[in-house]
């Protein structure tokens, strides 16, 4: 019994969301609580009694502002900088696996069996590659049948027509039994195409030796 907790997707998704939304209410908070500061307020009435008594000028006046202005191109430093790791993180653990099936699935719809799908990971998407690997190896013992199909009708068929070629006895019900076992050529012919197109897994690794 596998013991390894699975990961859920959306859970995943929603706990990237949330630190992108605590990063930017934490800097806000931050933010708010500076400008609502009892000292800033008291600074900038010195500043505003000392203008009236020309001892600073209207640039020193608003040099706490100016702080706080810098304060907050750095917060939204910090919010960007967030944000960009945690795309980052959604990318590498969703966006990445989801490209990876995506092109894999590609190939085998192209009829390339040997394609397995690959996640490390226990949600969605790992259970979602392993359905189109099960999928696929159905896909291949259904070809690998068929084609095993199409070779023993050939040679049923090519026994049975050198049987009734070989009859000095050529009658009508022969012609219609030859015709008929070449129409059943024909399918068995458009049936071993068909599984040609496709490369199994098993004769991938004997091409390979």
């Amino acid at each position: 019994m596998n013991s390894k907790k699975k990961d859920n997707l959306q859970r995943t998704m929603i706990m990237y969301f949330m630190l992108i939304v605590c990063a930017a209410l934490l800097v806000t908070v931050e933010f708010v609580f500076d400008v609502q500061s009892p000292e800033l307020k008291d600074l900038l009435l010195k500043n505003f009694e000392k203008l009236s008594m020309s001892q600073l000028s209207k640039i020193q006046v608003f040099e706490p502002m100016e702080e706080l202005r810098n304060k907050a191109i750095l917060m939204i430093g910090i919010i960007m900088y967030v944000t960009i790791i945690v795309l980052t993180m959604l990318i590498k653990n969703i966006t990445g696996p989801l490209q990876h099936m995506i092109d894999l699935s590609k190939k085998i719809s192209d009829g390339d069996l040997t394609q397995t799908i690959e996640i490390d990971s226990a949600n969605e998407l790992s259970q979602l590659g392993g359905v189109i690997n099960e999928m696929s190896t159905n896909l291949q013992e259904v070809t690998m049948i068929a084609s095993n199909m199409s070779d023993t009708g050939e040679r049923c068929i090519s026994h049975v027509r050198k049987l009734l070629e070989d009859d000095l006895n050529h009658n009508e019900k022969t012609k219609e039994i030859l015709g008929e076992l070449e129409q059943l050529q024909d399918d068995f012919d458009t049936l071993k195409f068909f599984t040609e197109c496709f490369q199994l897994k098993g004769m991938s690794e004997k091409s390979n030796d």
